[in-house]
């Protein structure tokens, strides 16, 4: 009887590695290590260093990783999460009701998709999305009703009949809701625009601290 393979210790598996460094990345050490080493920089332009540069970045990077703020633990989901949660499953029980029912064309369905991935980048930013209202009941209704609604109508037409003009200048239904879409996109964009803009500002108030907690820097945001 064969011996049974020996199984890799889980921390030292690929994907738990390349999780474990992305993590380290965003986390608190990283960032403190990384603008002390910054400033490290600044020095070594000054001509300040010496030619000691590379130990002076590097222990600036250690000391900044040390002197950093434990990481906050959340052990309660907030109201944030808890909202756009419930939306990214919706949107996800939509576009499979969209997906098995076989009557979208193939043009209709990637927009649909599109819209979906930006949807879900939105989401994504629970804390920021909910800050303003008018953006998550947008966001909220593009999910629930404005989108559902135009693919239901579209979908109990005949085939034949959403792709055909009535008239020149009329549009054909086919024609009408690939407009919507688009029109869900371009408000969308714009949402999330606003919302990368939030995380984009707290990044600066973050610089603007660590300026006023540790002194001027030449490196600006």
């Amino acid at each position: 009887m064969t011996e049974p393979r020996r199984r890799r210790p889980a921390d030292r598996r690929p994907g738990n590695i390349g999780a474990a460094t992305l993590d380290y990345l965003g986390s608190r050490r990283n960032i403190w290590g990384c603008c002390f080493a910054l400033a490290g920089a600044g020095l070594v332009l000054l001509g300040l260093a010496g030619r000691f540069w590379p130990v002076v970045v590097a222990g600036l990077y250690g000391v900044g990783a040390l002197l950093a703020p434990p990481e906050r633990i959340h052990l309660a989901v907030s109201h944030a999460e808890v909202e756009t949660k419930q939306l990214t499953a919706d949107l996800d029980a939509l576009l499979d009701d969209v997906r098995a029912s076989r009557r979208f064309p193939e043009d209709v369905l990637a927009k649909v998709n599109a819209l979906a991935d930006a949807l879900r980048a939105v989401l994504a930013r629970a804390e920021t999305l909910t800050t303003s209202p008018d953006h998550l009941h947008v966001v909220s209704q593009m999910i629930r009703d404005y989108l559902p609604s135009g693919l239901e109508a579209y979908a109990n037409l005949p085939r034949t009949y959403a792709l055909t003009r009535r008239s020149e200048r009329e549009r054909s239904a086919h024609e009408e809701l690939l407009s919507q879409l688009d029109l869900l996109a371009t408000e969308l964009d714009k949402i999330a625009e606003a919302v990368y803009r939030g995380d984009e500002q707290s990044l600066r108030d973050q610089g603007r601290f660590l300026r006023d907690r540790f002194g001027p820097s030449r490196l600006d945001l």
